[in-house]
Formats: structure tokens, C-alpha cells, sequence
């Protein structure tokens, strides 16, 4: 068992950033995510571990210091809210481009523009449909909870180094800034030099070797048949994450004849909703994706045949709906409950919504 403590969700993920053994964290503050590098300023963690803590002149110089420490094999995190990883965006596609591993946290805010600094999800098109330029994907972690905020640090680099991709965790101003207890897990090491060569020599940029040539990253390639390999070799990637990394959770689902599909903040809200729901004797269960890409496509599919109608629960004007429509193929009748602009729904909305919609009341 590891330390328990109470904790915001933002000083959660910079605690367990310190202790997943991360190598470098490069950010700017912004609201509602200041707490993680105030807390990674405080916690002083070049003392604890020698990780790196830099408040970077801008979000653009943040994300290419990112760029930079991702390319010699390096743990490297950086965190941001909704208009500050738009500006993260060319770098996160010359990231995925070069096929270069890194974990971005966005504490969503609500938009558009400056909007405001309470929470939202409205940042899902940007993150799930890629954000920034060319054909590639985000492989996308949706917290709803304190805990996960801190356990998606390391599954995050997990996932980060095996595909050789940036990985988002996709939380918001809710889950980062409300306080739950966490287990923190035990400290791990950062990465030697030497573990970083035996690990990553095949395309690190750690210098000439006696079995190898220099390595060089770049995402910038002038020879269209050759970029052409190169975005089909990423589309494979793509499809593999499909294939092997989709993650979810289902709240009485067996005897459901209604599905609420909801993540991150949205989920505990609609769990609550549900729970109303079947005490009126409705039978409504909850699909929360974990994954946002990959999306659950196939267990929401699964559920489909038994389905009277599906609620899309979302702190934006409706944008997840999009792939729960793809997914269903018309099969079901699907809708859309949502605040937005930094409004909170609660449960009992929630459960009017769904049953002015499915039950006509």
C-alpha cells in the first residue's frame, strides 16, 4: 500500500509525477491548472529525484522544451488549460510527428476564447480529433477522479513510450481542483543515461555509438513517398492503440434499457443520476469512457441491441455525442444533455433531462 494523503487533483498528478521518476516537467501557469507547477516549485523535486522544474517563458517555449527532452529519451510532462494547449498545438503535431513519447495534462477551462476559469469539456474535439495539423491521433486519458488524475501519470508514459507517442490526460477544473484522498505509490528512480541508451538507442538522439549512426528526429520530410510510409506506418499505430488499449467502465448495465454515456466529471455526476433513476424504477446504466481515443466503440455497440435511447452527458454544447452516434450506427435514438460556458449540471438536472427526453415527462 502506498502514502495516502488529501490532495487537489492538480497536486496529485505533480506528487505522482515526482515519484513516477519523471526527468523534466516544462510548463506556464494558468488557471485552473496553476497548482501543479506551484506545487512542483514548492515540492523542490531536483532535491528529491533531480527532476527538472522549469516555468517556461511561454506555452510555445514549453512545448518545444518538451520536444527537445522527449527526443533523447527522456521522462518529460507538461501541463496547460484549454487556451494554453492551443498554443501547444503545432508542437504537439511536430511531437507526433517525429513519433516521440511525452504525457500533456489539460485542466480544461470554459471557452471559447479566454473564456473562463471554472470547468468544461469542450476542449474534446480539439484533443480526441487530433487538434493541430496532419493525420494523427491523441491517445487520450479521461480522469474522473483525484486518484486517477495521480495513476494516469505512470499508465500515461506507459503508454507514451510503447506506441512512441504524446499522450493527453484530458481532465478538467472540477477533478483538478477539488480535494479527494489518493494513494501515491512508492518513489521510482529516474532513468539513468545508461538505461536510456540500452533502452531507447534505436532512436533516441543520444550520440554516435560503436553499432550505430547518429540518430536523428525530425517530422519534416520533402520526399512525398516517403512521408506517405511514414503516415501509413503512424495509421498503424493508430490502429493498434484501437485494438489492444481501449479502457472503460460500466455501471449497471445488464438490465439497462437506457445508457447514459458520460466521462471525467461528467461520469460521477451521471453515476449519481443513474442511481436516482432506478430508485423511480427506470432502468439506466452508464457507459464512462476512460479512453477517449481510443474510443469504447465496441462495448457501446454491444449494449446497443438492448437499448431503448442513449443520453450523451457533457459539459460542453455536444461534441463526445459525435462518436457515440458513430458508434450505435443509427441502431439507437441518441441525445445530448450539456452545460457549458463553466456551468456545472447536477444529478437532478441530469435525470430531468433524461426524462424529458426518453420518458416524457
Amino acid at each position: 500500500m502506498g502514502e495516502l494523503k488529501l490532495m487537489k487533483g492538480n497536486e496529485a498528478i505533480a506528487e505522482a509525477a515526482i515519484r513516477e521518476g519523471v526527468d523534466a516537467y516544462f510548463g506556464y501557469p494558468i488557471t485552473p491548472q496553476s497548482e501543479v507547477l506551484e506545487y512542483l516549485m514548492a515540492e523542490q523535486p531536483e532535491k528529491r529525484t533531480g527532476m527538472v522544474v522549469l516555468q517556461a517563458e511561454s506555452e510555445l517555449a514549453a512545448i518545444n522544451m518538451v520536444y527537445g527532452a522527449a527526443a533523447v529519451g527522456k521522462k518529460v510532462l507538461t501541463t496547460s488549460s484549454s487556451p494554453g494547449i492551443s498554443l501547444y498545438q503545432e508542437g504537439i503535431s511536430y511531437i507526433a510527428g517525429a513519433e516521440l513519447p511525452c504525457v500533456i495534462a489539460n485542466v480544461v477551462r470554459g471557452g471559447p476564447g479566454l473564456g473562463t476559469i471554472q470547468p468544461s469539456q469542450a476542449d474534446y474535439f480539439q484533443t480526441v480529433k487530433g487538434g493541430g495539423h496532419g493525420d494523427y491521433k491523441l491517445f487520450t486519458l479521461a480522469p474522473s477522479s483525484v486518484q486517477e488524475m495521480a495513476d494516469f501519470v505512470s499508465l500515461g508514459f506507459e503508454i507514451a513510450f510503447k506506441y512512441r507517442t504524446p499522450v493527453m490526460i484530458l481532465s478538467d477544473g472540477m477533478i483538478g481542483q477539488m480535494m479527494e484522498k489518493v494513494e501515491l505509490k512508492e518513489q521510482k528512480p529516474r532513468w539513468t543515461d545508461e538505461e536510456i541508451k540500452k533502452m531507447h538507442d534505436k532512436w533516441a538522439t543520444i550520440g554516435k555509438t560503436p553499432d550505430r549512426e547518429r540518430n536523428i528526429i525530425t517530422s519534416l520530410n520533402l520526399d512525398s513517398a516517403i512521408q506517405e510510409k511514414h503516415n501509413h506506418k503512424l495509421q498503424a499505430k493508430f490502429r493498434k492503440m484501437e485494438a489492444e488499449e481501449v479502457r472503460y467502465e460500466l455501471f449497471n448495465t445488464d438490465d439497462a434499457e437506457y445508457l447514459m454515456v458520460a466521462y471525467g466529471s461528467s461520469a460521477r455526476i451521471a453515476q449519481k443520476s443513474i442511481a436516482l433513476a432506478r430508485a423511480k424504477g427506470i432502468k439506466v446504466g452508464l457507459l464512462r469512457p476512460i479512453t477517449l481515443f481510443p474510443f469504447p466503440e465496441k462495448p457501446l455497440a454491444d449494449l446497443t441491441p438492448q437499448l431503448k435511447g442513449i443520453l450523451s452527458v457533457e459539459l460542453s454544447a455536444g461534441q463526445m455525442i459525435e462518436d457515440v452516434k458513430l458508434a450505435v450506427q443509427c441502431k439507437v435514438r441518441v441525445e445530448h444533455y450539456g452545460r457549458f460556458g463553466g456551468m456545472i449540471h447536477s444529478p437532478e438536472e441530469v435525470l430531468t433531462a433524461f426524462e424529458q427526453t426518453f420518458i416524457g415527462k
